[in-house]
């Protein structure tokens, strides 16, 4: 039975292998195992992506998917090969989406939403990255006074702006006419002659 399946289906095997070689050599050359710099990665990659394109034909019913995988990687092209250069730069950024994550989670254990605060949304900025460095190390008093106090107060303000908006947007949502007569008053004191 196994054979005989295998006779029926052996028409599909080879696309699926030369697509598969075609994603193992390009993860194997993202790997840099060798420790090439970024330009080689680059060059290499684009003789990788060239022969894929040239001989995309051979990979069957697979060939959309090639097309589409080769779509996907020139628009990653910017800063693909960048992390090469940089030591310690990771090559994804799963690690920041699982920082998000983790933060999305324990907000929702803590608060009982299903949905981000409006809190985070206006100190986000803020509380996401004081949770991120929490984690990594303690903090103490001195590590936590302002290295500078105009920087401190243009982020103090920044945040005050936001959170201002997000007053008007809920008064505007609670009672549009009233928000809206209020402004067309504020307008007509505006242009009144002093």
């Amino acid at each position: 039975m196994l054979t005989r399946g295998l006779g029926r289906t052996a028409d599909l095997w080879l696309p699926i292998q030369t697509a598969y070689a075609w994603v193992y050599s390009a993860a194997y050359l993202l790997e840099n195992e060798a420790g090439l710099s970024g330009q080689q990665v680059k060059r290499r990659f684009i003789g990788l992506s060239a022969a894929t394109k040239r001989w995309q034909g051979k990979s069957g019913d697979l060939e959309a998917t090639i097309i589409h995988f080769l779509k996907v990687t020139r628009s990653y092209w910017p800063g693909l090969f960048h992390c090469y250069d940089v030591p310690g730069l990771p090559r994804t950024n799963n690690d920041l989406e699982h920082l998000f994550g983790r933060q999305r989670y324990h907000e929702r254990r803590t608060t009982g939403r299903k949905v981000a605060s409006s809190s985070l949304v206006i100190r986000g900025s803020v509380r996401i990255i004081a949770t991120a460095m929490t984690r990594i190390r303690p903090f103490s008093a001195a590590d936590l006074r302002p290295k500078s106090i105009a920087d401190w107060q243009a982020l103090r303000a920044e945040l005050a702006d936001y959170r201002k908006k997000r007053t008007l947007q809920r008064r505007f949502r609670l009672d549009p006419d009233a928000y809206l007569a209020h402004l067309e008053n504020r307008l007509i004191q505006l242009t009144l002659p002093p």
